[in-house]
């Protein structure tokens, strides 16, 4: 799910998982955000993630949202908005 949104591979979140990466640098460096993570709507912690106007932010907030979607047991097929 990560990989699917960052363009990060499996091999490199393991890397980034060894050591201390802020979140700014972790999306502000992704090798490519996948176009469709705009299709993600909906409501994290009291705010809609299509209408957050900081670009970093909603960033996170597309991370969360696609965490709870999971949590929630929604198929990966629709969390992928395939």
């Amino acid at each position: 799910m990560t990989c699917w949104l960052t363009g990060y591979s499996r091999a490199e979140l393991e890397g980034m998982a060894e050591k201390t990466v802020s979140y700014g640098d972790f999306f502000r460096n992704a090798p490519q955000l996948n176009e469709n993570r705009r299709l993600i709507k909906g409501v994290v912690c009291g705010v809609r993630v299509e209408e957050i106007q900081e670009p970093l932010m909603q960033e996170i907030r597309y991370l969360d949202k696609l965490v709870d979607e999971l949590a929630k047991g929604k198929s990966m097929e629709k969390i992928l908005r395939k």
